[in-house]
């Protein structure tokens, strides 16, 4: 997905912007970058590293000591290398984007195809959505008319950082699918995703963006520049996985969250009687602990962790590029304690499941180390469409996603036109589902949290969050 950062200040600021963009390392592992604009001798900088095999704070450290400014932005990208320094008639400027272009080509084609306008080509061919938008926002006569411009043709979802010379301009997208929040400290302001992020650099929450708002953020304060729209669709997968344990979004703690979430999922289960007899629940680090922890004190059984991850040298096992080599990753980092699983009956509760690359090495794993059960549950419902907004769940098709997969496997094309029934466990239709993943991966159970469980957890108007992932509405 990716994660940007921003600083405005009445002293250098460069500290503040490499902790906070680190900060956000946890969504993004393909490019990092930081600039800045150093108003005494009028002067932009920028700085961006591959981060695929080395984190973010290893690769910018030797940076610090040349890079100076009372304001900057900076990001980690799941995609294209940013941000990006633009000399325009609206001035020079830094800007970094978050979310997907899904009509790139034919914004180009339609606005750039005269013989006076290049885009650079990243290696997979594409145009670096960051560039399109600045030429997007280009094409009008100021920075809020250029945004707006930019927002309203691009098809999918685009959040903006611009760093200017006087100052820095912050637009949520216009559903507000990604959240925008700002600190303040005694010495200026902060523009960042996570709140923790700059709750650890001591500033104060001050401001929340509504979807399409954009306002200027200076040392001094905050500047109005558009205001927010109406209808808001904030990703409701930023509860269930993607955010920081200690990040509160429309005023919901995400760990607080999580607790809520794996309570209700038990909840569900012993009202229908489908809670099994096991010895131990569990949560597939990191993300499904919490998950786990909640549904662990509402079923009444013990907590426990059977196996933990091993990250001080395999931090990240999507980062090589093969699948087997990912596979043997995520294998290498998964420790077991053979006391806690060796003749058990284990529930493990994760955030989600997804493609379900890694889900048999798991139970394989699990099995091997002498399991006498394994039970899975998924905190959310089945992942049943790509993402189209952000960058989670998204692939070359929705075959990609195990839930698709398997029912084309049930049922073939006709099974894909009652792809509700199917993410609905009380059907016919269902309980094949789950029965045919548990005959494929070796599970003695399975099950999803339903949408209406997830949506009761994070607590705010079901009505302003994006659930297309599951149940694949707008």
């Amino acid at each position: 997905m990716g994660g940007f950062f921003g600083v405005a200040s009445k002293r250098d600021c460069v500290l503040d912007l490499f902790f906070g963009v680190d900060y956000h390392s946890h969504l993004g592992t393909k490019r990092g970058g930081m600039a800045l604009y150093d108003a005494a001798v009028d002067k932009f900088q920028r700085e961006i590293h591959n981060i695929e095999n080395t984190p973010f704070r290893t690769k910018f450290e030797k940076d610090l000591h040349e890079l100076h400014g009372c304001s900057g932005i900076g990001c980690i990208s799941d995609t294209d290398p940013q941000p990006l320094l633009v000399r325009s008639h609206l001035g020079m400027y830094a800007i970094s984007t978050v979310g997907i272009i899904n009509n790139a080509e034919e914004l180009v084609e339609t606005y750039f195809s005269d013989h006076g306008h290049q885009f650079m080509a990243m290696s997979s061919g594409k145009v670096n959505s960051s560039e399109l938008t600045a030429a997007l926002i280009n094409q009008k006569d100021s920075f809020v008319e250029g945004i707006l411009h930019a927002q309203e043709i691009i098809n999918g979802s685009i959040t903006i950082l611009l760093l200017t010379r006087d100052g820095i301009i912050a637009a949520r997208d216009k559903l507000g699918r990604l959240p925008v929040l700002i600190g303040k400290s005694e010495d200026g302001h902060c523009i960042s995703f996570e709140s923790f992020a700059y709750h650890k650099l001591d500033y104060a929450d001050a401001y929340e963006l509504g979807p399409r708002e954009i306002v200027r953020v200076t040392a001094d304060g905050i500047e109005p520049l558009s205001p927010a729209g109406e209808q808001m669709k904030i990703c409701g997968f930023l509860w269930s996985y993607y955010g920081y344990p200690n990040s509160n979004y429309e005023g919901k703690n995400v760990e607080v969250m999580r607790y809520r979430n794996g309570e209700i999922m038990a909840r569900d289960e012993v009202l229908q009687g489908s809670l099994p007899k096991v010895d131990y629940v569990a949560g597939v680090p990191d993300s499904g602990i919490p998950h786990a922890i909640g549904y662990a004190n509402r079923s009444g059984k013990p907590f426990a962790r059977p196996f933990v991850k091993y990250t001080p040298t395999w931090p990240r096992s999507f980062t090589p590029s093969d699948q087997k080599v990912r596979n043997q990753v995520a294998k290498m980092k998964q420790i077991p304690v053979p006391e806690l699983i060796r003749g058990q009956k284990l529930l493990f509760v994760d955030d989600s499941i997804v493609r379900g690359t890694q889900l048999q090495e798991t139970v394989d794993f699990l099995y091997e180390s002498g399991a006498k059960e394994v039970h899975m549950r998924s905190a959310c419902p089945p992942i049943m469409y790509a993402c189209k907004y952000l960058n989670f769940s998204r692939g070359n098709s929705d075959m990609d996603l195990l839930a698709r997969r398997t029912i084309q496997e049930l049922e073939g094309d006709e099974g894909q036109k009652h792809v509700e029934e199917y993410a609905d466990a009380s059907t016919e239709r269902g309980k094949c589902l789950l029965k045919a993943i548990c005959e494929k991966f070796g599970f003695d159970s399975l099950g999803y949290q339903s949408l209406d469980g997830v949506l009761e957890a994070i607590g705010i108007d079901k009505d302003k969050i994006c659930t297309y992932c599951w149940n694949g509405k707008e």
